[in-house]
């Protein structure tokens, strides 16, 4: 059987369309795939909605510190934390977190992408418990278990974001891989809201919060129970029929049933695990020569220090004291909640701004809008005639917006797709450890520069790195909307034109469906 250059780049992709005649004028007709169908949809959804529930860990995390470290520093309680004290327990768990990234590096492929996140809720579990049973009346002995509890958070905000992300990749198809993949975003997003509106009502008892999300986490950890690990890992370990099945189960297709499009993807899968089986493995650090592996991991590693040194942890972590410092109006504890709903809008938001602006002009328009914002708001503070009622929290909540549009979210985004199958899980790992460590070094750094400089004249440097922010993903970022995975690849290992003709012709030469060979 010969295949046009059309089918075979279909092949390539993991879809296979039979061509359907229509009985009136014989014109091809091509059906939707069935991984784009709704009740694979759903099912894609479903399983990567249950992967996701303990990534709000990571963003409770975040947000923790915001909502608890005023009771936590007030001198009229028993047991609260000095200025130093208080920085560390803020920042802690972003150097902590570069070991989780990289235990995720290590884990994911090695167990799986479900267990991974397995492990994360345990972390989070140790870490709440050890919150939540801080009773001791000895300040030192309260303020070493909440560090320990810290140190543990920031192990699961490290390993949370990766496995999640890489799920929602592998078991979807282009068109649909951005909702999937931005599944984690939105977690975070929503931790960080559930935490502010805890802190919102609950001001006086950061006990009760620690046991509250103690009793969540549990109950994240039990919905893993049904999770299906995802086809590409479980045939790289030789689990060529779980792989199947599993395969089958996210295009839609019932138990008992077959389906020629399924079976040509996969071939592909069968095919890309037999052309690496006895391959002599190859240390990872000589993969760094390889353009598709050391290209996209320079770019991952810049768009996170964009990420970090653009502020936007910084807003997250101290929300309430940055609304505070600003001047806003209002409460600021109830400025964070409107910040975190902001942020969760946004990010749902999120998926359909990629499909309408892609990857690039998305990171552009958000870094625009925060040096915006960020130089507005420093100028507040500049310029009496700019001190207007309301104007700092309305300036916060734009910057918080227009950062989930783009620079806050793009890193973790593009973290699961640009890498190949390979060294996905490495990469990701060590591209997150990369962006956790940047971020303990702009958190814990952030109260000194405060005092030392004034925090309007800290924004105004937040905008001059969202302006650096702009030209990095002009010049450097590429654009992966609507690519599959190979795609991506190809594109870092050829560049714009991708796989030469005939190379293509060759790697698609022999493709096994149903055990009979299509040349």
């Amino acid at each position: 059987m010969t295949h046009d250059k059309g089918e075979l780049q279909s092949l390539r992709n993991g879809i296979h369309h039979p061509k359907i005649v229509n009985g009136l004028d014989n014109k091809p007709m091509q059906p939707k795939p069935l991984g784009e169908q709704p009740k694979a949809v759903r099912r894609q959804e479903f399983m990567v909605l249950l992967m996701n529930m303990g990534v709000l860990a990571c963003g409770i995390g975040l947000g923790l510190p915001s909502v608890t470290l005023n009771q936590l520093t007030d001198p009229n309680e028993l047991v609260h934390l000095d200025k130093s004290q208080a920085s560390w327990f803020a920042s802690i768990g972003s150097i902590t977190s570069p070991l989780g990234a990289l235990l995720a590096a290590l884990l994911m492929d090695k167990i799986g992408r479900k267990r991974t996140v397995i492990l994360v809720n345990l972390f989070a579990i140790a870490s709440w418990a050890l919150m939540a049973l801080a009773l001791q009346q000895d300040p030192q002995a309260v303020y070493i278990q909440l560090i320990i509890s810290r140190c543990l958070i920031g192990i699961t905000m490290g390993m949370g974001s990766a496995p999640s992300g890489v799920y929602g990749a592998e078991i979807s198809l282009a068109k649909i891989r951005s909702r999937l993949i931005l599944g984690v975003s939105i977690s975070v997003a929503m931790g960080i809201l559930l935490v502010y509106i805890l802190g919102y009502f609950i001001r006086n008892d950061w006990h009760l919060i620690a046991i509250i999300l103690l009793a969540f986490q549990v109950l994240c950890l039990i919905l893993l129970v049904p999770v299906i690990e995802t086809p590409s890992w479980l045939m790289s370990k030789g689990r060529a029929k779980d792989a199947k099945a599993s395969l089958y189960y996210f295009r839609g297709i019932d138990v008992g049933q077959t389906h020629p499009e399924v079976e040509a993807e996969f071939a592909i899968l069968l095919k890309t695990i037999q052309l690496k089986t006895g391959e002599k493995k190859t240390p990872f650090y000589k993969t760094l020569r390889q353009p598709e592996i050391h290209k996209p991991l320079l770019i991952m590693i810049g768009l996170f220090c964009c990420q970090q040194f653009s502020g936007i942890f910084v807003v997250v972590v101290y929300a309430v004291q940055i609304a505070i410092e600003a001047g806003v109006n209002i409460d600021p504890i109830l400025c964070a909640v409107f910040i975190g709903v902001a942020r969760t809008v946004s990010t749902v938001m999120m998926g359909g701004f990629l499909e309408k602006f892609g990857r690039r002009k998305a990171g552009i328009i958000s870094a625009i809008g925060m040096a915006i914002c960020m130089f507005t708001l420093a100028a507040t503070s500049w310029f009496p005639w700019l001190q207007i009622p309301y104007l700092p929290a309305v300036l916060i909540i734009i910057y918080i917006i227009t950062s989930t549009l783009g620079i806050f979210t793009l890193p973790f985004f593009m973290n699961s797709e640009v890498f190949p199958q390979k060294v996905r899980g490495t990469c990701a790992g060590l591209t997150g450890s990369f962006g956790f460590l940047m971020s303990f070094f702009v958190l814990k750094a952030y109260p000194s520069m405060r005092d030392f400089m004034g925090a309007e004249n800290v924004f105004a440097l937040y905008g001059i790195m969202s302006v650096l922010s702009i030209l990095f993903v002009y010049f450097c970022l590429p654009e992966t909307k609507g690519k599959s995975l190979m795609e991506i690849e190809e594109y870092f290992r050829y560049g714009k034109k991708g796989m030469p003709k005939a190379e293509l012709e060759v790697e698609m030469s022999e493709v096994l469906v149903n055990g009979k060979t299509y040349t």
